[in-house]
């Protein structure tokens, strides 16, 4: 078998299993231990997966309902915004 068959095989193994591991709704956060910044973030990135997710299991969510307010809001519609290309106009255009 060729290696970089082998490689891309792990390499898309390892992917799946990390946007797997912190999915809203999966139990890693609690009443006691909410969703932060960070986690919103990191949700907003991976919202389109666990939409998908979401249809083959109904614990995993979109959003998580144990967070922290405001925080994880504004991180998880940051990372929406950002994740579309939303933020572009704060990019420059290298051609000028």
């Amino acid at each position: 078998m060729n290696r970089k068959i082998i490689f891309n095989s792990i390499l898309l193994l390892l992917v799946i299993m990390l946007f797997t591991s912190c999915t809203p709704g999966g139990g890693a956060s609690s009443y006691d231990d909410p969703a932060g910044f960070f986690m919103g973030v990191w949700h907003g990135w991976i919202a389109p997966v666990s939409l998908i997710m979401g249809f083959f299991n109904p614990e995993i969510r979109v959003y998580e309902i144990h967070n922290t307010g405001w925080w994880y809001d504004f991180g998880y519609y940051m990372a929406i915004i950002s994740g579309f290309g939303g933020l572009s106009f704060f990019r420059r255009d290298k051609d000028k």
